[in-house]
Order: structure tokens, then sequence, then C-alpha cells
């Protein structure tokens, strides 16, 4: 009714604005927290929550110990109108927690699909035209719209309808699609006892951990990335998570990397439960020791550096250099994020190791200094024409005279990628009277209809 109908039969009616992004919001926090009972769990609409129990029920003690726990805490965090059942479908599931009689059970066992005929059409969950085109031929009940024939059923309302009644009974499928993906690798622990303090959560970390790790280890599978969830009591979910530059299926190295991220947790009144997922996972190749001492590193103690590293400093701290297909020296490297590898880049190029930690870079010929300047910088140079090095060259308004030169060494220009220079270059490595090394390169020939311009790109040790 109008608000201020409802005032004058209530006057201490308590309203407030609706609010319908937050209404959802909690919503699917909810979802989440029902993650505790099931991993299949997704919002139905704007007012209910759909979770498929296959296989669950047994470990809270069946369906009706189920019911009863859920409803015990959905009422502690505050929700009073709460309305539950169980049946064989979703559909069923949503009609018969939402039209059936009171006082019969929520719970609609196997066999029992009978009783959806008494229901009355609204628990088709149809459009309001097709509610109110059912009323006006007298046909109020699921069973009185079910022994009609099919076809003409169909003509008439459309074939919606008839989707309902085979989703209603089984007919059709209608899956669940969960809020979060469903990882096939997990351990889930859930307490009779909230727990709160430090040790205890270390303690559940580890072992979840070590259960992870070892349906990952028989499968020779080993963890990129994991989730850790933490479920409170007061119905809200908090989440960790790591990564790894290796695979691995190692739980001490594992759990060490949550161990600094724990501090971060706050258990509030209590955590009733833990999830550990692998969100990506990848094959576990062996890896070769090393040989030649204690002190040298090997590929699986350097990979756990570079977790350790990372999981402290931050995303996108930890880089390697990686070897790419080009002749152009400031496009022959680019820098790889340890956890993350790039895939694809887009520009026509490929990477020439496929791990940092794999692989070494393919040997250049030519001597290339250890310092490049990020944008080569241009230089007035004096030289012989037409490919003998330079006799002086001016650079950031100093004079460098020539004492040695060797080169040249020609580039020619990547003609198959948009974006690269259009014109060879020749390198030399000069030495100057006071003996820093440079790296210089002419852009262009003589004779041409521009004359060459000079650059400095790097400089020898």
């Amino acid at each position: 009714m109008r608000l201020a109908d409802s005032r004058a039969l209530v006057p201490e009616l308590r309203v407030a604005d609706a609010e319908p992004q937050a209404d959802m919001a909690s919503l699917a926090a909810l979802t989440d927290w029902c993650g505790r009972y099931s991993p299949w769990c997704g919002v139905d609409g704007v007012d209910g929550l759909r979770i498929d129990i296959t296989g669950c029920a047994h470990l809270f003690g069946g369906e009706e110990a189920m019911i009863c726990d859920a409803a015990r805490r959905l009422r502690g965090f505050g929700f009073t109108a709460i309305e539950f059942a169980i049946a064989d479908t979703p559909a069923a599931s949503w009609g018969w927690a939402r039209y059936r009689p009171s006082g019969v059970s929520p719970i609609l066992a196997p066999g029992e699909d009978g009783l959806l005929l008494d229901l009355p059409v609204a628990a088709l969950r149809l459009q309001a035209e097709t509610l109110d085109t059912l009323k006006t031929l007298g046909l109020d009940s699921i069973g009185s719209v079910a022994r009609l024939p099919r076809a003409p059923l169909g003509r008439r309302l459309g074939p919606a309808l008839l989707e309902r009644l085979d989703r209603m009974f089984g007919r059709l499928a209608e899956p669940i699609s969960p809020r979060a993906l469903v990882e096939p690798w997990r351990a889930r622990r859930i307490f009779a006892e909230p727990i709160g303090r430090r040790e205890d959560i270390d303690a559940v970390t580890l072992g979840l951990g070590e259960r992870l790790c070892h349906d990952l280890s028989l499968k020779g599978r080993g963890a990129r990335r994991l989730e850790l969830s933490f479920y409170r009591v007061d119905g809200t979910v908090q989440r960790l998570e790591i990564g790894t530059s290796m695979p691995s299926h190692t739980a001490r190295h594992l759990m060490r990397l949550f161990a600094e991220r724990l501090n971060q947790v706050d258990p509030g009144f209590g955590i009733e439960a833990m999830l550990l997922e692998a969100t990506e996972t990848g094959p576990v190749t062996p890896a070769q020791g090393a040989f030649d001492g204690p002190d040298d590193i090997s590929e699986v103690d350097l990979g756990a550096l570079i977790d350790r590293l990372q999981n402290r400093l931050g995303a996108n701290r930890v880089v390697a250099l990686m070897s790419r297909e080009s002749h152009m020296p400031e496009r022959a490297q680019i820098t790889q994020n340890m956890l993350h590898p790039r895939q694809d880049r887009g520009d026509d190029t490929k990477l020439t190791s496929r791990h940092p930690i794999h692989g070494c870079p393919p040997p250049i010929k030519a001597a290339r200094p250890i310092k490049l300047l990020p944008i080569p910088e241009p230089v007035t140079a004096m030289a012989p024409v037409p490919d003998d090095p330079p006799l002086s060259f001016r650079w950031r308004r100093a004079l460098h005279i020539v004492v040695a030169a060797d080169g040249p060494e020609r580039i020619g220009p990547e003609w198959w990628l948009r974006d690269a220079p259009r014109k060879p270059r020749d390198y030399y490595r000069l030495e100057d009277s006071t003996g820093r090394r440079f790296w210089l390169y002419r852009e262009g020939l003589y004779g041409g209809h521009e004359p060459p311009r000079w650059f400095l790109h790097g400089f020898f040790a």
C-alpha cells in the first residue's frame, strides 16, 4: 500500500530508502559466505540464493541438519524472513521455498514430485502476462496446467511455459552458475568452534597446504597461484592470494609465502571455516640440483627466492630480462614479470626463452656495451665518408676526440614491423682521449635524399 496509508495504520512504522545496489552487494557477500556449505553457490534473482548441495549434506549431518545450521547462522546475522527448500531440481526448490503450504517440511524428498502439482502457477516463475492468462483460463495450480496437452498449451502460451514445467520436474537441466569459478584443487576445514589465534590459523594453513600439495603431487602438478579464504562468523569472507614463478607442490615453501601475509587477517569474532584453492596450476618437471658445491643456486632455489622477493616487495617488482627475436639492440631484450609470463605482445615478435629460469638467451657474437641508453641520443660527429669511423663527436656539449675505433657493424631495418626504423644503422666502438669507450651508430647512408644522423647508444666498461 501507499506510505501514507501505512503510516495511518502503524504510526511508529520505520521507513528507509531503498538501496538496490547495496542490497545486491550484500547478497553477493552472503553468497560467498555460503561457500562453507558447497562450492556451487549462486545468486538467485534479487532475493535468493541457490546452492548445489550434491555430495555435501552428509558433511553437516544430513539435509535437515544443514538447514538448521544455516538458519541459525543467518538469523544471527540479522535475517528474519528466511525460507529454505531442498528439492531435486533448482526450479522445484525455488517454488517449494516460496509457495509450499505452511507447516510442511522444506525438504522435498525424491519421489514426492506429486506435491508440486498442488502449488499455485506462480511457483513456475512465469512472466506476469502469462500468469494473468492462466488465471483468466481458470488454471490456478501447476497440476491443472500439467494435465493439459502440451502442443495446444505451447501454441497458446508460448514455449516458456513448457520449459518451466520441464525444469520443475527435471525433464530439462537447469545448471547453477556459481559466483566464483569452482577450482578442482581445493582443501577445506570447518571448525566445531570458531578460531582466532594466530597460532591456530598458522597450523590450519599448514595442514590445508599439505593436503592440497599431496593431491597435486599425485597428479604431477604444482600450484602457480593460491587463494586462502577465511569464513568469519559475522558472514564475511576474507581472502589472501599468493603466486609462484614456477609450479610448486612443496607445502613448506608455499606456506612460508602465506606466513608473511597472515598478519593481514582480521578474525573478528572468530573464523568458522578456511578454504585453500589452487586457482592456477602447471606441470612440475624434475629440476636438476647443483653439482659444483653448496654455494651454487639450483633452479628450485632460485624459484623459491623469486617467490619470496615477489611476495614481500609486491606485484610487478621482480622482473627478468628475456631475449627477443629482434636485430635492433633496444628491442633485443624485454622485461618479464616472474609471476605473470607474457603470453602475446601483439607486435610480431617472439621470446627466445620460455621461462626466465629455464634456458639462456642465444649468444651474441658481436661485442655489446654493458649499458644502453633508454633512447639513443643525437650527437654531432665528424667522420670521413662513406664508412669510416668518426674522428670526433660532441655529446651533451662536450667534445670527444676519438683515438681508437672499431667497425662498422651494419644492422638492417626490420621492415616487417610497423613501428621499426626504416634506415640501416652502422655501429662503431669508439675510445676517446680520456679512455672512455662509447657505442655510436650512423643512421642512414651518405648520398641519399637525407643526410645521415649520428646517435650515441651505449657505453662499454
